[in-house]
């Protein structure tokens, strides 16, 4: 048995850039993830077949990205050999953190693990592009450089990791309908991406973060106004210091000034919100 955690995809930054002439948005993002994450575990099989179960399975609705992901592998790489995937869904559905590309991300590289000796394997990257937007930086699964739609993926070497706090509000909210608020504006002609930057300190990182924005976050907050809540009870934790929206929301992150201080936060807003899904985590 060959096992993975989809670890919780964390958007540290989000600039929506602007709306392409293909529909699709130019975002560049710098992305971390959480040691918390759903669990995959693969086993040989003669068949394709997948098993969802845990605490926010019943939450998925339509299709779910692991059979995706089995059909983009079928797709690419007709003598991989199939496998069953038991997934335990601990992430919030819908939440910001892109628990299905995660999962997707997971499963590809549970197969690329079970595969390993054979000839033919595709282009990851593309795979998960396939799959995705979040996928191919799920794929890497570490603190990156998203530009692009997400097919732009440049690994970054972290100085440290982050202390964090995670707080979902147990409410489910659209990327979709959060870009629909959001009305971007046409990307502008001759667009250049911005330029990626690097840290001499994990000081200088949390500075960076802080100096920047998630264009995400206004229409989140006009669609699910308790995510104003959500931060208001991450910024009056001792230690707090910082506090976003990650992606579309509604799941916010806070990143604290020790491990202590994350899990006594953690401690405090399950205490006072006993319904929400609160974690404390590290960041990388």
């Amino acid at each position: 048995m060959l096992v993975e955690t989809a670890r919780a995809k964390i958007n540290l930054t989000l600039e929506v850039l602007g709306k392409r002439p293909d529909g699709y948005h130019e975002l560049h993002s710098l992305v971390a993830f959480a040691e918390a994450g759903d669990r995959l575990e693969l086993t040989a099989a003669d068949q394709w077949t997948f098993h969802c179960h845990g605490p926010a399975a019943g939450h998925i609705t339509g299709e779910n990205l692991i059979d995706r992901a089995f059909m983009a592998v079928r797709g690419m790489w007709s003598s991989a050999a199939p496998g069953h995937v038991d997934l335990y869904k601990e992430l919030p559905v819908a939440g910001g953190i892109g628990g299905g590309s995660a999962d997707a991300a997971a499963c590809l590289r549970l197969l690329r693990r079970l595969n390993m000796d054979r000839d033919g394997a595709p282009d990851w990257n593309e795979l998960g592009r396939s799959i995705g937007a979040d996928v191919p930086v799920c794929l890497v699964n570490r603190l990156a450089y998203m530009q692009g739609t997400g097919e732009r993926v440049t690994p970054y070497a972290p100085p440290t990791w982050f202390n964090a706090v995670l707080v979902n509000p147990r409410i489910p909210l659209s990327t979709a309908a959060v870009f629909a608020e959001l009305a971007a504006s046409p990307l502008a002609p001759g667009f250049v991406s911005p330029t990626l930057r690097e840290f001499a300190s994990a000081q200088a990182l949390l500075a960076y973060i802080a100096a920047s924005r998630n264009d995400l976050e206004p229409p989140a907050l006009r669609l699910a106004p308790v995510i104003s809540t959500v931060q208001a009870m991450l910024q009056i934790q001792p230690g707090c210091q910082l506090v976003r929206l990650s992606g579309s929301g509604p799941t916010c992150f806070g990143l604290f000034e020790s491990p202590a201080a994350a899990q006594s936060a953690a401690q405090a807003i399950s205490r006072g919100q006993p319904n929400w899904w609160v974690r404390a985590t590290l960041l990388a």
